[in-house]
């Protein structure tokens, strides 16, 4: 970046706009670039203290420029070469006045070896001006700085501390995503709790940076105990991610092999399609950040919206590899296409920018999304090429009955031998009549599907079952089980019809989670009785 935005200014650029919230490490990086030839003296303004000069007390400062427009009615005034960087110019940037004096500023440069560079965490750019601004993202610290700011630190303890090569590079890379003064924090936190920096700190730092990470409102940093063995069946999908589970290592790209960048998890509800998502991130020992949607949108300023999402997949990048988890991803772009009429198209902008996102970006950020409704997915979603692969995760069969009440007792018991599994199995399963129409002539008829219970709803039949059996303060039985199992009318069965499009859907366009070999030929089955001859 510090090049760019060198070739911006020796290009002489009127106007950049520098997206950032490190002012001193941005001032810095500026500084240095305007002791190239040919020199440039430095100025910052804010409302504050109105102009001074880089490097000079805050208290000298030039009269009758607090205000945006005399500030830079000043600037224009000037006649050497210069850099004057305005901090925090966005919330006056909308006014006509302020708007204007930069136009003037701009056809006032021509030829003069004149920058100004707007500084601030916000993006926001009137119209007036977007034909006429450079606007860059300014990165967080990489290795390399991180490093120097580590190294500082054990140089000032006393006496001087020196650590493992491996130790270091865990403490870096616990730090990525953080700025420079937030890592100087968490390194000065993790040594004061232990006396000193060794690699027993990095999970100091590394809780550190979740704070500092659920901060922005919009990442949330997660965290799973269980492991990808605790989701009952869907053998094919745990395979596919086992496969993977080296995948954005070292040894990965001496092979040759691109860097995964995401699955789309279709199915009906309740099948564990968020647990594998989360289990995910133990087997592959990445961090797991959620992005949540419905705080990504802010009605409180124009494009603030766009600012958030953007600020979030930038966190999600610099703390790379680690993987992105987006739940239910057809409730969080449901009306994008026709968002113009509701929100002045700020879905579409939201939407057109994270799947320009997922398309270009180079950085190890896997994807994980999950959705339900395969009717609300804007078709750009499912395009080759934004995913690597699309799981439909369907209703569990009978073994994977079996083998998911054996999870869920195994939690709450350690022996469970008195239960019968393949009972359980066989009773948690049921038929629904579902009406289908011909395409061609319209007519109409019932056809028996098999439907069965999900993996949540097995988990809430164990637990309504121990319920019980508090309640007479004894211990829950078999019995106890199958009545919580027959008085619970399954989803599968009050939305037959809707899971039986989405499995005729994933039939030709997705990828079936579970290898059972009894579950495709039951499903070929289904789908015979379905057809019309």
């Amino acid at each position: 970046m510090r090049e760019e935005l060198n070739v911006l200014v020796q290009a002489q650029y009127p106007l950049i706009y520098l997206v950032t919230s490190e002012e001193e490490r941005a001032e810095q990086t500026i500084a240095a670039i305007a002791q190239m030839k040919p020199l440039r003296r430095v100025f910052v303004w804010t409302v504050t203290h109105g102009i001074v000069e880089f490097g000079q007390p805050r208290n000298i400062t030039q009269h009758n420029t607090v205000s945006p427009e005399a500030a830079i009615e000043w600037v224009i005034r000037q006649r050497e070469p210069g850099i004057f960087v305005f901090k925090d110019l966005h919330p006056f940037i909308d006014s006509p006045a302020v708007t204007r004096w930069l136009r003037d500023a701009i056809a006032s440069f021509k030829d003069t070896q004149k920058t100004i560079l707007l500084m601030s965490p916000v993006q926001n750019i009137p119209i007036e001006l977007e034909k006429e601004v450079a606007v860059l993202d300014f990165p967080l610290p990489d290795m390399a700085e991180l490093n120097q700011v580590l190294t500082h630190q054990l140089d000032q303890s006393r006496p001087a501390r020196r650590i493992t090569t491996e130790t270091r590079e865990k403490l870096l890379k616990a730090a990525l995503g953080l700025t420079r003064d937030e890592a100087e924090k968490v390194y000065r936190k993790a040594q004061v709790a232990a006396g000193k920096l060794t690699e027993s700190e990095v999970e100091v730092v590394l809780s550190e940076k979740k704070q500092l990470i659920r901060r922005n409102g919009i990442l949330e940093y997660l965290e799973e105990d269980s492991t990808i063995d605790s989701v009952g069946g869907l053998e094919e999908l745990k395979s596919w991610l086992r496969q993977r589970s080296n995948a954005f290592t070292e040894r990965a790209r001496e092979y040759g092999l691109p860097q995964p960048k995401g699955m789309l998890i279709l199915g009906v509800p309740g099948c564990g399609k968020s647990l594998i998502a989360k289990t995910t991130s133990r087997l592959w020992g990445l961090p797991l950040l959620r992005l949540d949607m419905g705080r990504v949108y802010d009605g409180s300023m124009v494009g603030r919206s766009e600012a958030n999402l953007r600020s979030a997949l930038k966190t999600a990048e610099s703390i790379s590899p680690a993987i992105l988890f987006i739940d239910e991803l057809d409730k969080s772009f449901a009306g994008s296409a026709g968002s113009a009429d509701s929100d002045g198209g700020t879905s579409s902008r939201i939407f057109g920018t994270f799947l320009t996102w997922m398309q270009e970006k180079t950085s190890p950020v896997f994807v994980m999304a999950t959705a339900n409704r395969v009717d609300r997915l804007p078709g750009e979603f499912l395009r080759k090429g934004r995913f690597d692969e699309i799981f439909f995760v369907d209703l569990p069969t009978a073994e994977e009955r079996k083998d998911i009440f054996r999870i869920h007792l195994s939690k709450r018991r350690n022996d469970i031998s008195r239960f019968d599994l393949e009972q359980l199995a066989k009773i948690s399963e049921t038929e629904a009549s579902v009406s289908i129409t011909d395409p061609n002539t319209g007519a109409s008829r019932s056809v028996n599907v098999v439907c069965g219970f999900s993996g949540a709803e097995i988990e809430q039949a164990v637990v309504a079952a121990m319920y019980e059996a508090f309640a007479q303060d004894r211990e829950f039985t078999q019995l106890d089980i199958i009545a919580a199992v027959k008085s619970t009318l399954p989803l599968s069965k009050t939305m037959a019809e809707q899971v039986v499009a989405l499995r005729e859907w994933a039939r030709q366009r997705a990828r079936p989670a579970a290898t059972s070999i009894a579950e495709e030929r039951s499903r070929e089955e289904e789908y015979k009785r379905l057809e019309w001859s």
